[in-house]
């Protein structure tokens, strides 16, 4: 039998974190940073290390990508790339004013706008606990109508990042089906995850089966990835139903309520939720980033469960985009891509 994750804990590695289960104020990005900044100051209050928001939290998923036709969405389009953020601009500016205030880490999922371009991404922002901006992670595969919204992300921004509450990486929503993707997390000695999510279950065709593919794949990484896995979904309010029945009209495709957030061991126990529906609230876990010592002495995905002699991970780093550092694409020296191993990224 696998060891009890209740095994004796040292204060140095146990941390609190938090899923922030709630929904933005829909397309509204002030009032939004607002929500954020009080949860931010909340966990401050109850002693929470890390806050994890869920997809594009900031200025709120595009629903009406699902249920409308792409030739009436353009005036809804156009608005989302001007509710979105820059991470340089204000909006982030305020939160990481917050993390630091409250001696809080932050991971916050934004409608990310490349500078100087109405182009966006699917992003993830993590924020250390004294405000510093580790980084940004940007989907990289956007899904299915998602494409018409956001940009490709590129391997540049496939981190994990050196936190003080330990290594922290995140992948947004189906991102987590790239498996590729997330073994280029194992292979950075990722310690905790966190994975944004948006309402899925409120979707045509996906009440009955979106929830559980979520909790398949987030389990799965956790134990695959020997992580702590922090999932936050946002549900759906009517605040979300009336502003794009307003901008587009009425729609029979996406419903009030879903998302569904969590915090899993490495052993896939439940440490918090899982937790669904409209009930705002913060789902918090005690973890300890001891008990990673035993999952692994049972499998190891970054070292005896790697076989890095018989299989091998490409990571393809180079800057894609014009704010992501010097590009020379697509000729440049070899040493700017990982070479093909699973042990080490």
């Amino acid at each position: 039998m696998p060891p009890s994750p209740s095994a004796p804990r040292t204060a140095s590695t146990q941390r609190t974190v938090a899923a922030v289960h709630a929904a933005p104020v829909f397309m509204d990005t002030g009032a939004t940073v607002d929500k954020v900044v009080g949860f931010v100051e909340q966990a401050g209050r109850e002693g929470i290390d890390l806050l994890v928001f869920p997809e594009t939290f900031v200025p709120g998923y595009p629903y009406w990508i699902e249920a409308y036709a792409p030739l009436d969405q353009q005036g809804a389009n156009a608005a989302y790339a001007g509710a979105s953020v820059e991470v340089a601009g204000p909006e982030v500016a305020r939160v990481r004013s917050a993390c630091r205030r409250a001696g809080v880490g932050t991971v916050l999922g934004v409608s990310e706008r490349l500078p100087g371009t109405r182009t966006c991404f699917n992003s993830q922002v993590f924020i250390d606990p004294d405000g510093s901006l580790l980084g940004v992670h940007r989907k990289l595969q956007p899904t299915y109508a998602e494409r018409i919204v956001w940009a490709q992300g590129g391997g540049s921004t496939l981190s994990v990042f050196d936190s003080a509450l330990g290594r922290i990486g995140g992948l947004a929503c189906w991102e987590h089906t790239m498996n590729l993707a997330r073994q280029a997390l194992i292979a950075q000695g990722q310690e905790i995850h966190a994975a944004a999510w948006p309402g899925l279950s409120t979707m045509a065709g996906f009440e009955a089966v979106a929830d559980i593919q979520i909790d398949a794949m987030m389990k799965t990484h956790a134990l695959t990835a020997q992580t702590f896995v922090v999932a936050a979904g946002n549900p759906v309010d009517a605040t979300c139903l009336r502003w794009m029945e307003s901008a587009i009209g009425p729609q029979k495709h996406i419903a009030e309520g879903g998302g569904w957030s969590a915090v899993i061991h490495p052993f896939n126990q439940y440490l918090a939720g899982p937790h669904t529906g409209p009930e705002e609230r913060l789902v918090t876990a005690r973890v300890d980033l001891a008990d990673l010592d035993a999952v692994k002495v049972w499998v190891d995905s970054r070292g005896h469960y790697a076989r890095p002699e018989i299989l091998g991970l490409r990571v393809d780093r180079r800057p894609l985009w014009h704010d992501e550092g010097h590009r020379a694409w697509p000729a440049v020296p070899d040493h700017d891509i990982d070479p093909p191993v699973s042990g080490t990224d």
